[in-house]
């Protein structure tokens, strides 16, 4: 299955929570679920319907699935390395989407979401401990200095996306130096770190991959 191309939006309405997928509309009055805009191609009916546990499990896969924009090939081989590793799953499995570059530059503010993020590494953009990274799912270690090349500081892009660092800061386990455009691993984050994803119950997604 291609990766979705259409409204990005749609996809926040559907889950019913904010997914933060367009940057700074996410933060404005314009988003759809600040609007409380209704859940897409649904009646009421429908949502009022009592959901069976294979369906609130699905949805649960679906919301964490889209929040760091992977395709179900990349989500499921994120989920096997989880199971792999010492501990809960569902902890690794956070865990492992934490440490993916793409979502640390998300969270160091030098992309204003994943989606670009991921742009940004693709172009070249984004160097790991002095060397150029161009895959967004690399996982990152302690320790590690992220940075943006210096061809590319001058970018405005990079400084508008930094006055989001201003107004809300950098999550606890990162380091960031918004004048030298880098940034650093201090620590690899906890389950319990990760406090804009506590909604979600990753246990039904261990559940779901169960069967």
């Amino acid at each position: 299955m291609g990766r979705y191309i259409g409204p990005q939006c749609r996809l926040c309405r559907a889950e019913g929570r904010k997914l933060f997928l367009k940057g700074e509309k996410c933060q404005s009055a314009k988003c759809p679920i600040a609007l409380k805009r209704p859940l897409p191609g649904k009646g009421l009916n429908a949502r009022t319907k009592k959901p069976s546990n294979y369906a609130i499990q699905l949805r649960e896969k679906q919301k964490l699935k889209r929040i760091y924009g992977m395709s179900e090939t990349q989500f499921r081989r994120f989920f096997s390395m989880a199971e792999k590793m010492a501990g809960k799953t569902g902890d690794n499995l956070v865990t492992l989407l934490e440490c993916r570059l793409d979502t640390v530059v998300y969270r160091m503010h030098f992309a204003s979401s994943r989606k670009q993020a991921r742009q940004i590494i693709d172009h070249g953009h984004v160097l790991v401990n002095g060397k150029k990274v161009n895959i967004p799912s690399y996982l990152v270690k302690e320790g590690d200095k992220i940075e943006i090349k210096e061809k590319s500081k001058k970018a405005l892009l990079f400084k508008e996306n930094l006055k989001e660092y201003t107004r809300s800061g950098v999550m606890p386990w990162l380091e960031v130096d918004p004048d030298n455009l880098s940034g650093l691993v201090k620590l690899i984050p906890q389950r319990s770190d990760v406090v804009d994803l506590a909604d979600i119950k990753e246990q039904l997604i261990v559940e779901l991959y169960s069967k």
